[in-house]
């Protein structure tokens, strides 16, 4: 009995126990060139506007010298509809904006259809504000802009859902952030992003425990994106939600194996 104790108890601490590189955000990973601290890492070569597409929402106003003028290309109640949307959690501009239908038009009231998806949102702004001035003597502004950075988490966050960053550019660690960071069993090196392009869909892995993430093409999370963040297998142990439930779950079986054993010898 005595020998099965050492081999009971270094059973349970590699059971329990899960490495550090595993937990930490931002290593230095073998293989990888380092990255010292106080180093700059220049952001990855690649465009991060977003690229509006069919099913978004959004925002645009109008303006002019002519208050007249501006009532024709607004839908009746949107302008007031603005502030009553503007502390939902979902898109801010549904009930008040223009809604882009599946052939990636926007219909604006005296224009009619624009085609604006796949266009970023300056190059949208610029086309609508092109064609109403070819109709109008008095020069008409316009700002077009989508609802903030919509994004869903599912998984291993503290809390999942979807949920709105209202700025222009958000990192991957702002959405972890607002999300509540990953509960300690989660797969950091293995999180999910399942991200929109015009006319389908791509999945990317990202590992969150490797500092090379800082410069990686998807540091910077975009509207409609999905992260997922899976469970390590150690969850599989019994229906412990954190890692000191799973240690008294195997201490509790391995007491009781040892007071049986203890029974059975007497």
């Amino acid at each position: 009995m005595k020998k099965i104790l050492p081999v009971l108890a270094i059973t349970v601490l590699l059971l329990s126990c899960v490495s550090n590189k595993r937990l930490n955000y931002l290593q230095n990973l073998e293989g990888n060139e380092v990255i010292e601290l106080d180093e700059f890492i220049p952001y990855a070569a690649i465009d991060y506007e977003y690229i509006l597409q069919p099913y978004d929402v959004v925002d645009i106003d109008f303006a002019s010298s002519n208050e007249e003028l501006l009532r024709v290309f607004e839908y009746q109640g949107s302008a007031g509809n603005r502030g009553s949307s503007a502390g939902s959690s979902g898109d801010p501009y549904f009930f008040s904006g223009y809604n882009i239908d599946k052939d990636g038009m926007v219909r604006i009231p005296k224009l009619g259809k624009i085609k604006i998806a796949g266009m970023t949102e300056e190059a949208a702004q610029e086309k609508i504000e092109g064609q109403i001035n070819q109709f109008f003597k008095e020069e008409v502004y316009v700002r077009l802009r989508t609802g903030g950075i919509r994004f869903t988490t599912l998984g291993e966050f503290n809390s999942s859902g979807t949920k709105v960053i209202f700025k222009n550019r958000a990192t991957i660690f702002d959405a972890i952030a607002m999300a509540g960071e990953s509960d300690i069993l989660a797969k950091k090196n293995e999180l999910f992003l399942i991200r929109q392009y015009d006319g389908g869909t791509k999945i990317h892995q990202i590992n969150l425990n490797d500092r090379a993430l800082l410069a990686s093409p998807y540091y910077f999370v975009q509207p409609n994106d999905i992260l997922y963040l899976q469970p390590m297998a150690i969850r599989q142990i019994g229906d412990a939600n954190t890692l000191t439930a799973t240690l008294q779950l195997v201490i509790g079986l391995a007491t009781a194996v040892l007071f049986f054993i203890a029974i059975t010898n007497n």
